[in-house]
């Protein structure tokens, strides 16, 4: 017999079991579309976080209060440990110090952040209330997309002006230019200076929910006696070892080592990288799990199928058919099963990760379909090689007299 033979039987045979042969496909459909589906999800988380903090560039370091310690080298896991993080001490003072002292960077920026409510005529939102300094847009790579941003006067004087972000302007004033109202947070009345440009939204997580009120101004709010971290901008990417060695030095002065740690955007996009790396790693191997239960069930069905059609292949033997030719017929037909819902798997995957896509970011690569694809491809091979087998070696005259 040809292989077109063999395969037209095979055919035959599944669909004289359409709802059979649908079921089985169903845990290979299933294992398929989680595969893909999964690591588009941390793909997509992956290039996000990625591009946020290329964002910032190359050249941006943060002091953050406590002990961090990042692994960069290649032989280490890696990580980002918590332990010795400590509450923050870093005071106006340690700014201006950086600002006075260090000869390698473009700008310095103070950084606070509590939650207020934003009130304007009967209408409110709960917004993140970020303390900032002028630089803001320097330091952050953000524009004003209407008005301007406080300058450094009013920084200085701690006056009480505020720069919505683009969410937040949209839903209190709709068409309207919020650029000099005046708007309530948490029982203060600031004046609007401007409006920032869009930076999108993240899974539930909105970026333009946020408002900008001078730093200076938001330790008097919210009754704060330290700053929360500094953003620092180098004055190129090759200076930001030696940025980094000049605030380091700096805020040694007055405080201990375990106080502050001043990190590097590239530092901190190499651990992320290794992390979401593992995890989308780990999120693809789970879901293959489900691919293994769906090689389980079509050696399954095909063992019931032997089992049925045992009469069938003592007849085939009977009549000149090779243990060869019966056991390439049943392997196709567990090919099939595997080929047909790797297939819809696909389909479905892909179609899963543009509806998700509304809400998170996706995205699916060809590496985790044709990965997918060719897993269930063997899958079938391995899974349907027992069932074959079986029927290959069964005895014409034993399967003739099978009830």
């Amino acid at each position: 017999m040809t292989f077109w033979e063999n395969l037209r039987l095979a055919l035959a045979a599944l669909r004289a079991n359409k709802v059979r042969s649908a079921l089985t496909m169903l845990g290979i459909i299933i294992g398929v579309s989680s595969v893909i589906l999964l690591v588009a999800i941390g793909t997509g988380l992956s290039t996000y976080i990625t591009n946020q903090l290329e964002d910032l560039g190359g050249d941006s370091l943060f002091v953050m209060p406590g002990e961090l310690e990042i692994a960069t080298g290649g032989g280490g896991s890696g990580g980002m440990p918590g332990a010795g993080v400590g509450a923050s001490k870093f005071t106006i003072d340690h700014l201006e110090d950086i600002k006075r002292n260090a000869k390698t960077i473009k700008a310095v920026m103070a950084y606070t952040e509590n939650n207020g409510t934003i009130r304007y005529r009967g209408k409110s939102k709960i917004a993140q209330v970020a303390g900032v300094g002028p630089e803001y847009q320097e330091v952050r790579n953000q524009r004003i997309d209407e008005g301007s941003f406080f300058n450094l006067s009013q920084y200085n004087a701690a006056k009480k002006v505020v720069v919505l972000g683009k969410t937040v302007a949209q839903e209190l004033f709709d068409q309207e230019s919020p650029v000099g109202k005046k708007v309530t947070i948490s029982d203060k009345q600031y004046a609007v200076a401007g409006v920032l440009e869009e930076k999108g939204a993240f899974g539930g997580i909105d970026l333009d929910n946020q408002v900008f009120i001078p730093a200076t101004t938001a330790m008097r709010q919210f009754d704060m006696q330290y700053l929360q971290s500094f953003w620092i901008q180098s004055q190129g990417a090759d200076t930001i070892a030696a940025t980094k060695e000049e605030v380091e030095k700096i805020l040694s002065k007055t405080l201990d080592d375990d106080q502050f740690s001043v990190i590097d955007t590239k530092s901190i996009l190499g651990v992320i990288s290794r992390i979401l790396g593992v995890l989308t790693a780990a999120l693809g191997g789970i879901a293959a799990i489900s691919l293994l239960v769906g090689g389980i069930g079509i050696m399954n069905i095909m063992l019931v199928s032997v089992t049925e059609r045992t009469r069938e292949i003592g007849l085939r033997k009977a009549v000149g058919a090779t243990p060869q030719v019966i056991l390439t017929q049943f392997l196709i037909e567990a090919v099939i099963l595997s080929l047909f819902g790797g297939l819809s798997g696909i389909t479905l995957g892909i179609l899963g990760s543009l509806g998700i896509r509304q809400f998170l970011t996706t995205s699916v690569t060809p590496w985790s379909i044709f990965l997918a694809f060719g897993v269930s491809a063997l899958v079938g091979v391995i899974f349907g090689v027992a069932p074959a087998a079986k029927a290959s070696r069964l005895n014409p005259i034993d399967a003739l007299r099978y009830e």
